[in-house]
């Protein structure tokens, strides 16, 4: 429970509780453990519950009728999501949310929080920004899909790899399949533009790592 206390201390909409009312959320949260691969919720299912990470990794996928995957989001240690179901009756799952890795999380009904949501301006106008905030992610996911091509919203993705890394060098720690889920395309495209990007000199790919040798290069790239 220490932990789950400092997760909703530390989260811009939990902070705003006073501690009775911290202590509530306490005592109404369902802790859920999954292993990997493991469904919370399938999409278009009516979900009025809201979440918080405790442990490992969340991914909201999408997936076509074609069986392609797209992880539209992902939830690390302290974040939340929220159901569109806790704020519009009947409202349907917009994708799968679903364990990347053994996780354990904390799980709420809108029965048991709104009700002290709502004596809380302070925590509704927090919920206002986070939801603000994630509608601004998804509409530059969609752009990017609309707009940038494969080789552009991989070379965006190789450079997010690199960010905050001490050296030029980090370890492959996706699969294909799981790279081509984040840049929206198919295993095959995936691999050619790699290997592209690779022969042009702006990465080096070996077994385990990748190594970034040019990145200005990429960023051109990643700006098509």
């Amino acid at each position: 429970m220490e932990d789950l206390l400092q997760a909703l201390s530390q989260n811009p909409v939990f902070a705003q509780l006073d501690e009775a009312q911290r202590a509530d959320v306490l005592k109404s949260g369902l802790s859920r453990s999954y292993d990997a691969g493991g469904v919370i919720v399938f999409a278009e299912d009516i979900w009025p519950y809201i979440l918080v990470v405790m442990k490992g990794r969340v991914d909201g996928v999408m997936e076509s009728r074609e069986g392609r995957r797209l992880i539209m989001v992902s939830f690390k240690p302290g974040d939340v999501f929220w159901g569109l179901a806790f704020f519009h009756d009947n409202a349907r799952m917009p994708v799968t949310l679903e364990a990347y890795e053994p996780s354990h999380l904390y799980v709420w009904s809108r029965d048991r929080l709104l009700p002290i949501l709502l004596q809380n301006g302070k925590a509704l106008w927090e919920l206002s920004r986070l939801m603000v905030s994630r509608m601004q992610q998804a509409s530059m996911i969609v752009e990017g899909l609309a707009f940038q091509s494969v080789a552009g919203r991989l070379a965006r993705l190789m450079l997010d790899q690199f960010a905050g890394a001490d050296t030029p060098t980090v370890t492959r720690n996706l699969k294909l399949d799981e790279i081509a889920a984040l840049v929206g395309s198919t295993r095959e495209m995936v691999c050619r533009a790699l290997y592209d990007l690779s022969n042009k000199n702006l990465i080096q790919i070996t077994r385990t790592e990748f190594v970034l040798t040019d990145q200005e290069g990429l960023e051109e790239i990643a700006r098509q």
